[in-house]
C-alpha cells in the first residue's frame, strides 16, 4: 500500500478527491484520511450519519475523518493490515503533531500544497519546521500570477526545515472558472470534471502519473474522458 501526504494549510480535500476519482477509475482502492484541525471532509463529503470519527464511501473513494492514527482507524474497521483493503492512502495533515502520528516521514510521496497567502504558507510550513530527519517534499502551488517572487518568498520561509525540495513541482492557476466547478460539484455532492479547466485536468494528471508511476498517460486521460462523461 502506498502512502502519500498532503502537507499544508491551505484547502486540499477537493484536489485530493480528483485525484483519487482518477485512481478509482484506473482499477486503485483509494483511502483519504483526513486528520486536519478544520476536518472539511466532514461537510464536503456525503454521510448518512456522521459521528466523531467515521469512514464513508463516495464515488468508490473511501473517506476517513476523526482518527488520531493508522492503529486507531485500523480498531474502527477492524482490520489488521490496511493493505488488505486500499492500494494508497492519502493523508491531509496541517498540524506536525498528525504528520508524526501518521508516520508520514514514511511516506512514498510527501506534496507540500500551498499558496502564496503569508498564512497558508507560513502556517503550512509550521508542520515541517519540527522534523528531526530530513525529507523529501513535492511543491504542488496555487497562484493567480504564478510569480518568480512568490516561490523564492516559499523558499525563503522554508529554508531552516529539514526539507529537500524535489526539483518537480506543479503549478494551478487559480481561476474563478475551477473554483466555480469545484464550488458546483460541493453544492450537487457529484465529483465531475466536465467544468473544470484543461489546464487544471493537466495538473491532476501529472499528479495521477507521480504516485501510479506503472500507469501509461493515455490511460489517465482515458479515465478522465470516462469521468467527463459522468461515469
Amino acid at each position: 500500500m502506498q502512502k502519500i501526504g498532503f502537507i499544508g494549510a491551505y484547502d486540499k480535500i477537493d484536489l485530493m478527491l480528483y485525484v483519487a476519482k482518477i485512481l478509482t477509475v484506473l482499477g486503485k482502492r483509494i483511502l483519504i484520511v483526513d486528520c486536519t484541525q478544520k476536518q472539511k471532509a466532514k461537510y464536503v463529503v456525503p454521510a448518512i450519519t456522521p459521528t466523531a470519527n467515521y469512514v464513508t464511501e463516495f464515488e468508490n473513494i473511501d473517506v476517513a475523518i476523526g482518527f488520531s492514527s493508522f492503529e486507531h482507524l485500523r480498531q474502527y474497521l477492524g482490520i489488521d493490515d490496511l493493505n488488505q483493503s486500499y492500494d494508497i492512502v492519502f493523508v491531509d495533515t496541517d498540524s506536525y503533531d498528525m504528520f508524526k502520528r501518521f508516520e508520514l516521514e514514511n511516506s512514498d510521496i510527501n506534496y507540500f500544497v500551498t499558496s502564496f497567502d503569508v498564512y497558508d504558507l507560513k502556517k503550512g510550513l509550521e508542520v515541517l519546521s519540527e522534523l528531526e530527519e530530513q525529507i523529501k517534499v513535492t511543491k504542488i502551488l496555487f497562484s493567480k500570477n504564478m510569480l518568480p517572487e512568490e516561490e523564492q518568498y516559499l523558499d525563503f520561509l522554508s529554508k531552516d526545515c529539514n526539507i529537500s525540495w524535489n526539483e518537480y513541482k506543479i503549478y494551478f492557476t487559480i481561476t474563478m472558472e475551477d473554483f466555480s466547478a469545484i464550488i458546483e460539484n460541493q453544492r450537487v455532492e457529484k465529483i465531475k470534471f466536465k467544468k473544470l479547466t484543461s489546464a487544471y485536468k493537466e495538473n491532476l494528471s501529472y499528479i495521477v502519473e507521480g504516485i501510479y508511476k506503472e500507469v501509461k498517460n493515455t490511460d489517465i486521460r482515458k479515465a478522465i474522458k470516462t469521468i467527463e462523461k459522468g461515469a
